[in-house]
């Protein structure tokens, strides 16, 4: 749509000539005296002689690697053989793409050519056509901004799907007093859609049970599936993902509801419910919550978002030549549409979230230019007239990599790291077979490369890339973590070629980027293993307790807690959680809070006895380190030691910002 029209009537003359081969082989050629040396009858010249003797091929051989005498001589032969091989036949190809069904696939350049051949026109055209495109998709999302009135609670508040009440680890303090109230409290809120995804990516305990790669909905209605009534859940539960298994909101199209603090429930029902399985607990917590009855009209507006991008990117590549045209307008119109729609990160206001995603998108738009200039895209698409195949080779494969939480999701692989790979069911088996479909797609990519002519530079270039990633290995108390845009940005490379399979990946790996930097931004590719290791266990020591003295009464009983002395001096407290709460800690030194044993006690009110659970942590200043297993205290008084090894209490890496009141 930008060409100038010389370019233009070039442009048609060659698909013309395409899709009308006959015409042009039906021209004759006249040749001249001056072309006589080009004549399959002409003379030829006589070749210079050369006086001086023949050297013998094994001196040749001997003379290339001299300086290489240590190397044996079958592997010198061998890889002088394999040089050879890779820098490829005598005659290199350049490959392109002969469209199939030319006629079909030149239509759009042809039509669009002869309505508007001028380059004004066309100027103007294009600024019509992504104006329309940026204005539709305001136009859709300002829709689903402003159905979210609730009557007598008024707007909803945008919640991520991690949002919770109870805030993670010990966030709440002691007997939670941070994080009241715990009842008669509640307000409107807002989920995203595909919350019912959203899971754990660590252990996390639920009393003697730890939960993983799953979503934190602990409780919920009874069985019954046409139960909604009595939906309570824990307070640490994710709200939303609460939320999609009690019905209130759609897990496809999101939604909103309000959401009322109830105090302290005990019992906590486990049940299946669209799409999520939540967690039973038999004791209590002291903070829960429940949903109240509320008509809300409001929806993720992301499906019409994206139906809205898809067709207004689709028609761009139809109906455009010019590379850098098609490739800058498509990442731009991807960027925005997964930064505010298909998969934004965490927000609380429209106005941040643009602010974040402006904040990424400079440099990303740098990085396209590089991405474009000298990795390859440039090359991919010039000259491409294959319409048809470039909107769904190139731009489908970039679409389906920006929609990577949808179309990989069921890969059961969340982050490319040792400790993801060792607990995750099924990671090691999906890896492998990651490994064996990248093997083949390197080795017919070699094949390309060596048919050009271009696989010795590109194997250099490799080969200096995998001498970074050694060093970055080996560097000190860092960790290198792979993330989508580095991915891409490693293999786009490798892609830049025009062949059918090199359309197909190059347009996936733009898509990893985008998605990546669009959702997650600019994260380091080196980082400490403090921050890779999130809420995962620390790998501290665990207090070691002594048998409790258990007390039982009429109206009151009590279990008595000792520990012997921590294994160094740096750890100068203990912590102890009743039931995931954190209900005692006290510091050896202290001179006002060092007391030598904890004692918990039970009132026994009719129907209300249970199990409850406890935890032991040692203490660095005001930070705990790992927490035993659960041992239970039975309803029946009887007491059950803990399991060996360290649990956590933690959820998935939560923000202050996903801490209601934080």
């Amino acid at each position: 749509m930008g060409e100038d029209s010389t370019e233009a009537r070039t442009q048609v003359r060659d698909v013309e000539r395409q899709d009308n081969p006959a015409s042009a082989s039906s021209s004759t050629t006249t040749v001249g005296v001056g072309d006589v040396g080009d004549h399959p009858d002409a003379l030829i010249e006589e070749l210079e002689e050369d006086s001086s003797p023949p050297t013998p091929r094994f001196i040749q051989d001997e003379s290339s690697w001299k300086r290489l005498k240590w190397v044996p001589y079958p592997i010198r032969r061998f890889s002088k053989a394999v040089f050879k091989w890779a820098k490829g036949p005598p005659a290199p190809r350049d490959f392109k793409i002969d469209p199939f069904f030319p006629q079909i696939q030149h239509f759009p350049i042809l039509l669009l050519a002869r309505l508007i051949p001028k380059r004004i026109h066309r100027i103007w055209l294009l600024f019509v056509y992504l104006s329309m495109w940026i204005v539709t998709f305001a136009l859709v999302m300002r829709k689903g901004l402003t159905e979210s009135e609730i009557e007598g609670w008024g707007t909803a508040t945008t919640i991520s799907c991690g949002t919770t009440y109870w805030a993670s680890g010990n966030g709440c303090g002691l007997d939670g007093n941070l994080c009241r109230p715990f009842s008669d409290s509640g307000f409107a809120f807002r989920c995203p859609a595909s919350c019912a995804s959203y899971q754990v990516l660590n252990p996390h305990a639920v009393g003697d049970q730890e939960v993983n790669y799953k979503p934190l909905v602990i409780g919920g209605p009874p069985i019954a599936p046409s139960n909604n009534e009595d939906a309570i859940y824990r307070g640490d539960s994710f709200i939303c993902g609460a939320a999609v298994h009690a019905g209130v909101v759609s897990d496809t199209s999101g939604g909103c509801g309000v959401v009322k603090l109830i105090g302290t429930q005990r019992n906590f029902n486990s049940s299946s419910r669209h799409g999520i399985e939540s967690v039973g607990f038999d004791s209590h917590f002291p903070l829960s919550f429940t949903f109240e009855n509320a008509k809300c009209a409001a929806r993720d507006m992301r499906w019409p978002l994206l139906a809205v991008s898809v067709v207004f990117s689709s028609v761009l590549s139809l109906f455009t030549t010019s590379p850098a045209l098609f490739f800058f307008s498509i990442f731009t119109g991807l960027y925005w549409t997964v930064g505010l729609a298909t998969d934004p990160p965490n927000y609380t206001n429209v106005p941040s979230l643009i602010s974040r995603e402006i904040g990424n998108f400079l440099p990303a738009m740098f990085a396209a230019w590089v991405m474009y200039e000298k990795m390859g895209v440039k090359r991919a698409l010039r000259g491409l007239t294959a319409q048809v195949e470039k909107t769904v080779l190139w731009l489908g494969a970039c679409w389906t990599g920006s929609l990577t939480n949808y179309t990989f999701d069921f890969i059961p692989i969340q982050r490319l790291t040792p400790h993801d790979l060792e607990q995750q069911p099924g990671a090691r088996a999906a890896l492998a077979i990651i490994i064996i479909v990248l093997v083949v797609i390197v080795v017919s990519q070699i094949w390309f490369f060596r048919q050009e002519a271009r696989l010795i530079r590109y194997l250099r270039f490799y080969g200096l890339l995998a001498i970074g990633l050694i060093i970055c290995l080996v560097l000190p108390d860092l960790k290198l973590r792979i993330h989508h845009y580095i991915l891409a940005l490693l293999l786009l490379p490798g892609t830049s070629m025009q062949t059918r399979p090199s359309l197909l990946y190059q347009g996936l790996l733009v898509g990893f980027f985008i998605n990546g930097i669009a959702r997650w931004g600019w994260d380091p590719f080196l980082q400490t293993a403090f921050a890779l290791q999130g809420d995962a266990q620390l790998g501290s020591p665990l207090p070691s307790i002594e048998a409790p003295a258990i007390s039982l009464g009429q109206s009151l009983s009590t279990i008595t807690f000792g520990w012997r002395a921590p294994p160094a001096a740096e750890y100068d407290g203990i912590s102890v959680l009743v039931n995931d709460v954190e209900r005692f800690r006290t510091y050896f030194a202290d001179e006002y809070d060092n007391a030598p044993n904890f004692t918990w006690t039970r009132k026994k009110e009719e129907g209300a006895a249970e199990n409850e659970y406890f935890r032991f942590a040692w203490m660095q200043g005001s930070n705990s380190e790992d927490y035993t297993k659960a041992g239970r205290w039975s309803a029946e008084g009887e007491w059950v030691d803990m399991a060996p090894g360290p649990s956590r209490v933690r959820a998935r890496a939560v923000t202050q910002e996903d801490v209601l009141g934080k």
